[in-house]
């Protein structure tokens, strides 16, 4: 798997996925990497929650994730991120636990847990040759 960092100008950073581009940049215009980070895990969260009602039969359309962030005032870092999943009030009972647990599948999540190593470093482009 390989994704692309690219600087097309300003203060935008993109990345480059199959098809895709996601842009990030500090001034407003698009998330901040930092805040793209953290929507990933609220939104992969949402995806196990969604997939699990449409399974089921039941509406999302009054569903929501309320996802909370913890810092530790010294170092500024998160230490905690609660996810809140809001149900309205005729959501089935016997499925509270579960849509919790299908929460809980989210791979940002499980990769949070046992993070991956991390090897930065330089190389050299290549000049491309003209035919």
């Amino acid at each position: 798997m390989e994704m692309k960092i690219v600087f097309p100008g300003g203060a935008r950073v993109d990345a480059l996925t199959g098809d895709m581009v996601i842009s990030t940049n500090q001034d407003g215009s698009a998330p901040a990497p930092f805040g793209l980070f953290l929507a990933s895990i609220g939104t992969c969260a949402g995806i196990y929650v969604l997939s699990f009602c449409q399974q089921r039969g039941l509406p999302t359309d009054n569903i929501q994730i309320v996802q909370r962030m913890f810092s530790n005032p010294l170092t500024h870092l998160i230490e905690k991120i609660e996810l809140d999943i809001q149900v309205p009030p005729d959501f089935p009972e016997q499925y509270k636990d579960a849509v919790i647990r299908s929460a809980q599948l989210c791979a940002v999540k499980k990769h949070l847990e046992n993070p991956p190593k991390f090897d930065v470093h330089t190389s050299v482009i290549e000049p491309e040759l003209s035919n």
